[in-house]
């Protein structure tokens, strides 16, 4: 038996298990289902959730092995994801170097003040964000610049 057939098991009896477990929740009803999510009874949804995380680890499992192989057998492309991630590194550091934790205990999450360690990721992750915001209107601006002038 080649992989194709074996994954092509597996899907079939992680749809078939999805589809049994979803007519067993929606049979259940909502009344059902929030009555004992109250209790903190979540036998109901969990046969689900433990479907949704093999398929979820299953596709990231596929996805990195395949990028990673593509990488190696295609080694000019090895070149330019290596320029991304580096670039993506520095958009990163610098965005840490240019956010402060001064905003620690001025934000509460369930009662509890931020502490300065949190206040400077959300900072960093803020700035990084507004620089790859730049960076992506800069490259579309560009782009229009250069069809234009064509």
């Amino acid at each position: 038996m080649n992989l194709h057939k074996i994954l092509k098991i597996v899907a079939a009896l992680l749809g078939l298990a999805g589809i049994i477990f979803l007519v067993m929740i929606i049979s259940k009803g909502d009344e059902a289902i929030k009555a004992a999510a109250l209790d903190g009874d979540s036998a109901i949804i969990d046969p689900m959730a433990f479907v949704t995380y093999i398929i979820f680890a299953l596709t990231i499992a596929f996805v990195l092995f395949f990028v990673v192989k593509n990488l190696f057998t295609n080694t000019s492309s090895l070149k330019s994801t290596l320029i991304g991630v580096g670039a993506f590194a520095a958009v990163l550091i610098v965005a840490y170097m240019f956010s402060s934790g001064d905003d620690a205990g001025k934000y509460f999450y369930n009662g509890v003040p931020a502490t300065e360690g949190e206040s400077h990721m959300v900072g960093a992750g803020l700035i990084a964000f507004y620089i790859l915001i730049c960076g992506a209107a800069a490259a579309m601006a560009l782009s229009g610049i250069k069809k234009i002038t064509k």
